[in-house]
């Protein structure tokens, strides 16, 4: 469907990458938001408060961000598209509740605008040492899928995608940005509403009497009902099953937990996008995502004026992670650089998908800004020369 045009601000707008992805969250029909201050994300929070009033939306300040993830969870059973937005300590906080969103299969956006850490950190500066939290920062087997905006425009675009992702797959879908991306101001074009494609709601069709909360079809993805439609319906994160009662046994573990991974990963073609991938005749691949992806890109013309083989390929989805075009690209160069604003994350998950076929090359930075391009070619020159 297409999206409602009271919710879309069409047209060219300077705007930080907060705003843009409080923009696209609007934009993809949100009129939920539940959140609490924190650095460097409370442009979002602001800029929605001002909006929903205009487009009918519900805005809670919470009284902390374990209220704010369990609020956006009950709105979404509710029937809103709901969100919230946070920093480094808040998603630690909120972390066990995104894992109750994914065992209950929860359609809601979570953006993690990423500061420097561990702990109280540096609240006003960049880091992106979050990437793995994101992934693994709920107890259990789960997967999730989290975009990585470069620019306030993805921002924007990234959120749409984000809310489409979530309600197609029920699941919760976190937007990692960073504090450079989400407080620079660029232009960022919001295009008609009837360009902007929204995925539905995947609402049961079946018979009041007859409808099993978690019976799935081919996709794996269960149909939905809403608290209202009349339907009953037991929804609770424990182990459960298909009417969504609780089973303690070993069989049930084993019905539901492997789907909820399989109905990510067996659609990750559908997920991952390259927005950039310039890697024929390469020798060296930097890899990188996010703010390091921008500065990367200097300290790859730098490499090439020097006569070196240089190739780019940036992540916008970092999970579920490219593993497949990792392993293709380990087979024909000589070396991985991968460039983070941590000290290892992505790259080892780069490591392990190129399994030894050619070297992995890190360029770390513990936060606090970010990279220097003369840095990166270092690291580059010494990825040329890996045999």
């Amino acid at each position: 469907m297409k999206a409602d045009s009271e919710g879309v601000r069409t047209g060219i707008h300077y705007l930080d990458g907060d705003r843009a992805a409080a923009e696209g969250a609007i934009a993809a029909g949100c009129r939920f938001f539940a959140g609490y201050p924190i650095t460097p994300s409370t442009e979002s929070a602001e800029h929605i408060s001002e909006r929903f009033p205009q487009v009918g939306g519900i805005f809670i300040q919470m009284e902390d961000e374990i209220g704010s993830i369990t609020a956006v969870i009950g709105a979404a059973w509710g029937g809103a598209r709901s969100m919230t937005v946070t920093s480094g300590p808040g998603i630690s906080l909120m972390m066990e509740n995104i894992g109750l969103a994914a065992m209950l299969e929860t359609p809601c956006v979570i953006a993690n605008v990423q500061r420097g850490g561990p702990s109280t950190g540096l609240p006003t500066m960049v880091g992106q040492a979050d990437v793995m939290q994101a992934r693994w920062g709920s107890h259990g087997d789960y997967e999730i899928i989290a975009y990585a905006p470069e620019s306030p425009q993805e921002a924007f675009d990234l959120t749409v995608k984000a809310f489409n992702m979530s309600e197609r797959y029920r699941t919760p879908v976190i937007v990692l940005l960073d504090e450079c991306v989400g407080h620079m101001v660029e232009k960022v074009t919001i295009p008609e509403a009837d360009e902007i494609e929204i995925e539905p709601r995947r609402l049961t069709k079946a018979p009041i009497g007859e409808y099993l909360p978690y019976a799935y079809g081919e996709d794996l993805v269960p149909d939905m009902a809403l608290a209202g439609m009349g339907y009953r319906f037991h929804v609770t994160g424990l182990t459960h099953d298909e009417r969504g009662y609780p089973d303690m046994s070993e069989a049930c573990q084993e019905w539901l937990v492997p789907r909820l991974l399989e109905k990510i990963r067996a659609n990750a073609d559908d997920i991952i996008q390259f927005v950039e991938e310039d890697t024929e005749g390469a020798d060296v691949v930097v890899l990188s995502y996010g703010i390091s992806a921008r500065v990367s890109r200097l300290a790859i013309q730098m490499a090439r004026e020097k006569g070196l083989k240089v190739g780019f390929l940036r992540l916008q989805a970092v999970w579920p992670f490219p593993e497949k075009r990792i392993a293709e690209l380990a087979k024909q160069i000589r070396s991985f650089v991968v460039v983070e604003i941590n000290l290892g994350q992505i790259f080892y998950e780069v490591q392990r998908c190129a399994a030894g076929q050619c070297e992995t090359l890190l360029s770390p930075h513990a936060g606090g800004g970010v990279h220097r391009p003369e840095n990166i070619l270092k690291v580059i020159e010494k990825g040329a020369k890996a045999k």
